[in-house]
């Protein structure tokens, strides 16, 4: 069984926000929940300064807290790694949320509009997959992977800094990536073994 990752070349990473976009497009998450993010910050002094752009989302941990610290075994992990929540299982307690150390969960507390007093078309058939009172986060895109599609922030990505794939096929892309260049994860003295590894 395939271990599916992502890697994410920082070097490449323009900033365009388009993989947070595409997220919101294709999961219809409402205003407030991000589920794909971009942090910035700026590096050095003038005239040589520069701003870094870091994309974020749930690392699909192979030791997830998160799924540790559910009461209600809502939160799980598939053959393939990916790590879901089962919304008819969440009771919103939000222990996940706070046992993850990568603020990559959110809370569903009500439905929202974005622009008007009721709800577009798009809005109305895509936030029935979501059920007020739970928690909900990234999860690869399930049902695009599922079908051998890439997720949806992959696919737009118009810099190509995101590669998604098999970790444990070692002539898959993301595994010949992380051979030719100096690569990391996100807070790695959690022992959590995040499956999203970022190129320096």
């Amino acid at each position: 069984m395939a271990k599916l990752g992502m890697v994410i070349d920082l070097k490449r990473c323009v900033g365009c926000y388009g993989c947070v976009t595409s997220c919101k497009a294709e999961n219809g998450t409402p205003p407030r929940v991000f589920w794909s993010r971009v942090l910035e910050r700026e590096e050095g002094k003038y005239p040589s300064a520069r701003r870094l752009f870091v994309p974020v989302l749930c690392n699909h941990c192979a030791e997830p807290a998160c799924e540790t610290a559910c009461p209600t075994h809502a939160t799980y992990r598939t053959e393939d790694g990916i790590v879901r929540i089962d919304e008819n299982k969440c009771i919103g307690c939000r222990a996940c949320m706070a046992a993850c150390p990568y603020g990559a969960r959110f809370y569903l507390k009500e439905a929202r509009q974005y622009y008007t007093q009721e709800a577009t078309p798009f809005e109305k058939l895509l936030y029935k997959k979501h059920q007020i009172g739970t928690v909900q986060k990234c999860e690869f895109c399930y049902e695009r992977t599922q079908k051998g599609l890439e997720p949806a922030c992959v696919l737009t990505c118009i810099a190509r800094a995101r590669t998604f794939g098999d970790l444990d096929d070692p002539d898959s892309e993301v595994s010949r990536l992380l051979k030719q260049r100096y690569a990391f994860k996100l807070r790695p003295e959690m022992g959590t073994e995040p499956k999203v590894i970022y190129l320096s």
